[in-house]
């Protein structure tokens, strides 16, 4: 990571960032909300990494080294909440769901400065619907086991290397029963769910930039379009082509 700088206070604004822009390492002494409602938005911290579309918002509780990283040209809507007020009770960043309401809620509440009553009923609006949102299990973790990073940062390199786990651990001298087990005792994850997570994060990242589906596919990895769109909708509940959409305009306030 870069260096990092400390942000006392975490802002509730709306940025826009070009495709490929970079918010250098950095933490809070609060607590945020981080939303793409144009492009697609990569958070890195040393645990590991998450990528959330214009359906997804990441929680980043206070005091989490983090940087960002844009796909797409990004609309980046932050929400700063005190540290003393944790309304998800969580302790590690995490994706959350954003549906059509949430969406509105942080949009407008980002677009405003003045501390008015109607914008803390606003605010208070939008913490109940983050409350009940559904986590998602979107994230890629950083491996602390040397021979356990070796692997991970060749599939990094290329999601779409089909080799098996057997195949990766001759090139790194250890043994797949190693590695499976490092995967598991260190990440809390079998391979196939660990890969399939990387090629998920890289699948957003290339819509965001226009590949075609297909060539999504094959590039992570897939065997045919129709598999990787399978994984996709079961793993975001829509089509790479509705997030692909998604990516390029911002949602418009709409009756759902």
């Amino acid at each position: 990571m870069p260096e990092i700088r400390h942000q006392p206070v975490a802002p509730t604004r709306t940025l826009r960032l070009a495709s490929g822009d970079r918010i250098d390492a950095h933490r809070h002494d609060d607590h945020q909300i981080v939303y793409a409602g144009r492009g697609v938005l990569a958070v890195a911290t040393d645990q590991g990494s998450w990528v959330a579309p214009a359906t997804r918002a990441i929680w980043i509780p206070a005091g989490t080294f983090h940087a960002h990283r844009a796909y797409g040209e990004l609309s980046l809507h932050t929400v700063g909440l005190p540290a003393a007020d944790n309304p998800l009770r969580l302790d590690a960043p995490t994706v959350l769901a954003v549906g059509p309401l949430l969406r509105e809620l942080i949009v407008a509440y980002t677009a405003g400065e003045t501390n008015t009553p109607e914008r803390r009923r606003l605010r208070a609006v939008m913490l109940d619907q983050l409350r009940i949102s559904p986590q998602q299990p979107l994230h890629v973790p950083t491996p602390t086991a040397p021979l356990l990073r070796a692997v991970c940062d060749i599939m990094h390199a290329d999601p779409g290397d089909t080799r098996t786990l057997a195949e990766l651990g001759r090139e790194v001298g250890a043994s797949e029963r190693s590695l499976s087990r490092l995967f598991r005792q260190d990440l809390g994850m079998t391979f196939p769910q660990w890969r399939t997570q990387l090629r998920l994060h890289q699948a957003l990242v290339l819509l965001a930039e226009r590949t075609p589906v297909t060539t999504v596919a094959h590039q992570c990895g897939w065997s045919s379009a129709s598999a990787f769109i399978e994984v996709f909708r079961r793993s975001f509940g829509h089509t790479p082509g509705t997030s692909a959409r998604a990516s390029r305009a911002e949602f418009n306030c709409a009756p759902t």
